[in-house]
């Protein structure tokens, strides 16, 4: 009952029911993924939390002593420390941690933490000694409790998202009743946005620093990462179409949040062997940077697509202004993104030979990089196709197309199995908003086709009359 639980509410340690929550971990094991409903995912939460639990009270989680010229650095935790110490450094790290315990315990009781501070500075003296050669700086210990208590990422998705819902309603205000004038707020929102972009690439940065290596290394990693580049290409976009600065702000609080999800683990860690290379911070960066121009993309397709089936008789006129504007600059986004993703693709090839041996070997990950690179080439040259000119279809065909790269960045991961795979083809369970998005996308793409035929605009893109 209740929001939280201590460990003894779930574990009888004295009594005959032990772990109160072996069967329902076990049947949750038993399951495949994909079958596992809601109350099987969290039961597996909270038993992971009681094992860190447990390994903290049996002090099997305190691996904070050095072996003395272990070639690999080991460190140990008192109770495994016998098999590789011995003598005056055995008694020392099998002693020291219970005296500690007990002289923060007392403390506590008296107030006096002279006994306490002295055990602390005999344990860090010991860490210093036989493991100051990998031991992180003061500054860069300092850094990660700081970028920990600020919780940045978190913080920037709610900014971005007020300042883009703000800034939203404004601009729809703007094309509807031309009356109401923007400049100023417009301003304001790239004053405040830049404000935002600059404290998050801070916050990359400082990840960058704290761990060592570039920060787009891991599922949550790359989330801000393409976060980050698409409020760039907001930036970017900005002065030629001011649609550009709250679509982007929206859609980076919306990649922020997912990042945040329970699923996405934002701990930092070390590099995989065949992920410390150059390579991961040219090629990574290039390719996850393109996903950031292409959902910028395909989000200015959906709000062109509303703002089609808004349109009347009486707006048309002033509203196909505006949907053309948006059209020419969501090719100009994917025209980027498409080169991005090319080149990154290209120099994964590179990469490849380098770790594996060979440039290309058809895995998931490769084919499904291939796919999108095929899609978006379609997507900017259909123009010069009869059928598929004017700005219905190039809206459509953005907003559309990034399914092609949410397969190859989630789908690919999760689905299928290959050696950029993390699930290794243990699929887990569609998201039910997946099935509202397409619904509501099809929807939103009928009523849209309908308003181009009875108010469409004239051809908007360059080549369109060749």
């Amino acid at each position: 009952k209740g929001k939280y639980a201590s460990f003894n509410d779930i574990v009888d340690i004295d009594g005959a029911e032990g772990y109160r929550l072996s069967g329902y971990v076990d049947n949750a094991y038993q399951k495949k993924p994909a079958q596992r409903n809601k109350f099987d995912n969290e039961i597996l939460k909270v038993d992971e939390r009681v094992n860190i639990v447990f390994m903290v009270f049996n002090r099997s989680f305190m691996t904070i002593f050095p072996v003395p010229g272990h070639e690999n650095f080991k460190w140990v935790d008192p109770e495994s420390s016998q098999t590789y110490l011995e003598g005056d450094e055995a008694a020392f790290v099998h002693g020291i941690l219970t005296l500690y315990l007990q002289s923060v315990n007392a403390a506590v009781q008296t107030g006096i933490w002279g006994e306490a501070d002295g055990n602390l500075t005999h344990i860090k003296t010991y860490q210093h000694k036989f493991g100051g050669e990998i031991m992180p700086s003061v500054s860069k210990v300092k850094m990660e409790i700081a970028y920990n208590n600020y919780n940045i990422f978190s913080k920037l998705s709610r900014y971005y998202g007020m300042i883009g819902f703000f800034l939203l309603v404004l601009y729809f205000l703007h094309i509807l009743r031309p009356r109401f004038r923007l400049h100023w707020p417009i301003r304001i929102g790239i004053a405040l946005v830049a404000v935002l972009f600059i404290a998050h690439t801070a916050g990359l940065i400082i990840r960058w620093y704290i761990s060592g290596h570039a920060p787009w290394s891991n599922g949550y990693e790359s989330m801000i990462y393409i976060g980050w580049a698409t409020v760039f290409a907001g930036i970017l976009f900005v002065r030629r179409a001011q649609i550009a600065l709250p679509a982007t702000a929206m859609l980076a609080s919306l990649i922020l949040m997912v990042a945040g999800l329970s699923w996405m683990d934002p701990e930092i860690t070390n590099l995989v062997p065949v992920l410390k290379s150059y390579w991961l911070v040219i090629h990574v960066a290039i390719i996850t940077a393109s996903y950031g121009f292409l959902a910028l993309g395909a989000l200015l397709g959906l709000i062109s697509m509303f703002i089609m089936v808004v349109r009347s008789a009486k707006n048309a006129f002033r509203l196909n202004l505006v949907i053309t504007e948006i059209t020419h600059i969501i090719e100009m986004t994917l025209i980027i993104g498409l080169f991005l993703l090319t080149i990154g693709t290209f120099l994964g090839g590179v990469w490849a030979n380098e770790s594996w041996g060979r440039y290309w070997g058809w895995d998931p990950k490769e084919t499904w990089a291939l796919i999108t690179i095929l899609v978006y080439a379609f997507v900017v040259h259909m123009r010069y196709i009869p059928g598929f000119r004017g700005v219905f279809p190039m809206n459509f065909a953005a907003l559309i197309s990034y399914s092609s790269v949410l397969m190859t960045y989630f789908g690919v991961n999760y689905y299928l199995s290959g050696l950029h795979s993390y699930a290794k083809g243990d699929p887990v369970p569609v998201p039910s908003f997946v099935y509202y998005s397409l619904a509501v996308v099809t929807v939103l793409a009928v009523l849209s086709f309908i308003s181009e035929k009875k108010h469409g605009a004239t051809p908007a893109i360059k080549g369109e009359s060749e």
